[in-house]
């Protein structure tokens, strides 16, 4: 449940209005529809609450799972201005977010999550049931794509949550798959369904409001995995500005195992309100945007890995996944299926150039590896940074492969670059030279005593 848990603070009170609303049977049909085109723009409030607890496997072999005890919150402020997409099969916005938080603990493991200033202006495109978000001022880190990632996407959460046709009070529909989805981040949406009916109509500061009761039970798979949740909720939609202006849900997300056993169990509030937006946010504006590039691309969808506790810092295209961060070294792996390890050194410990190849060729002559064609040192930087690239083409019994080396020299220390990519690809070996050429050492790396 885009963990639905992602519950939202609540900006009507709901006893309130309920207590207003009138169930008008016998009133005319009407029609809920929020005209989602280009340059329709809102202020987007979003709070989830959660608490539950999980089943983590046990370490030992033939011992039960140990549940933990999960809770977390989020609250995300926000503008977004609907684009033009470049396919009429996806969607496109951009946002300009205000204030974001995000907390979490896991038993005694606490977790946080933020935008840095500089990118808290985004793109983010939806194809299908993939959601990717980018920043035009800047790469963004893994981080931060997953905060923006789990949120719901309007225009497609709420076309799918209003009737095709006009209703009556007291009339039922169901909501569309693409908004389940949003609702409970399943990426397969196995049985089940969500409806959603037309209560009634009411009145609040002078705005005519028709009142939506969301219900149901929906099995599916999510990154969590096989999970089962069950959604409650309310919406009231602006009949005089043709907005849905309030929503919230409660859900309880069962976590299953293999055999359709609840090993975890998650409780869970998210309330959204919307407002439309009179004045278009300077950030948001054509002449703001007018310079920009909007369109996905190699540079704006690189992603930023910071490591300040290790010292390190550099971009990668993402295809490529941090993998494993142990003492002075760093893992990435590609889907395609290179590898790279990045390894930090103290000043006097940074290899020349030419002493690494020395060393990675004893090597792979021990592991009896035949070298095919190597690509001597070559400086692609020079002082006060200094950085060496060379290769090798190899072949380990009948696989072939491409081995790209470099070494990074600073004044606080140096950087080793080992990266084992398949020999034909090519693009793998570029995004190879992206990478070394962003890396940076941010602090001083110190000898190991």
């Amino acid at each position: 449940m885009r963990t639905v848990f992602r519950p939202h603070s609540v900006a009507l009170t709901v006893l309130l209005v309920a207590a207003l609303t009138s169930r008008a049977s016998a009133q005319d049909a009407v029609t809920l529809a929020e005209p989602f085109k280009p340059g329709h723009t809102t202020k987007v409030e979003v709070q989830v609450k959660l608490t539950g607890k999980l089943a983590l496997p046990s370490t030992e072999k033939g011992k039960a799972p140990q549940l933990v005890p999960v809770s977390g919150t989020s609250k995300l402020v926000y503008e977004e201005r609907l684009l033009k997409p470049e396919d009429t099969e996806l969607l496109k916005t951009v946002r300009a977010y205000r204030d974001v938080s995000f907390e979490r603990t896991v038993g005694e493991a606490k977790q946080d999550a933020g935008l840095r200033p500089s990118v808290r202006r985004m793109v983010i495109i939806k194809a299908g049931a993939k959601k990717a978000p980018f920043s035009p001022d800047g790469p963004l880190t893994w981080g931060e794509i997953d905060v923006v990632r789990t949120d719901v996407f309007n225009p497609a959460l709420v076309p799918g949550l209003l009737p095709p046709d006009p209703v009556k009070p007291g009339q039922s529909w169901k909501a569309t798959a693409a908004a389940v989805s949003e609702l409970t981040d399943m990426e397969k949406i196995e049985e089940g369904t969500i409806a959603v009916e037309l209560v009634g109509f009411t009145k609040l500061n002078n705005r005519r409001l028709a009142r939506l009761k969301i219900s149901g039970t929906v099995r599916g798979v999510n990154e969590d995995g096989p999970n089962r949740q069950k959604l409650e909720g309310t919406a009231y939609f602006d009949l005089d500005s043709n907005l849905l202006t309030y929503l919230s849900v409660r859900g309880t997300h069962e976590l299953l195992d293999g055999k359709s056993q609840t090993v975890g169990v998650i409780e869970g509030q998210f309330t959204m309100t919307r407002t439309p937006v009179a004045q278009m946010p300077s950030d948001l504006s054509d002449p703001s945007l007018r310079d920009l590039e909007l369109k996905p691309n190699a540079e704006n969808t690189l992603l930023l890995y910071d490591n300040a506790d290790l010292g390190v810092r550099f971009l990668y295209p993402r295809g490529w996944r941090i993998g494993a961060v142990q003492g002075k070294q760093v893992t990435l792996d590609h889907a395609h299926g290179g590898g790279i390890l990045i390894t930090l050194e103290p000043p006097t410990k940074v290899p020349a150039p030419d002493d690494y190849l020395k060393e990675v060729t004893g090597f792979l002559t021990k592991e009896k590896a035949q070298i095919t064609a190597t690509e001597k040192p070559v400086q692609i930087r020079a002082e006060p940074v200094q950085l060496d690239r060379f290769s090798l083409d190899a072949t380990f019994g009948t696989e072939k492969v491409r081995l790209e080396y470099a070494v990074l020299k600073q004044t606080d220390g140096g950087v080793t670059v080992a990266a084992r990519l398949p020999a034909a690809d090519t693009d793998i070996r570029s995004e190879v030279t992206r990478i070394v050429r962003s890396l940076s050492v941010t602090k001083k790396i110190e000898e190991k005593k």
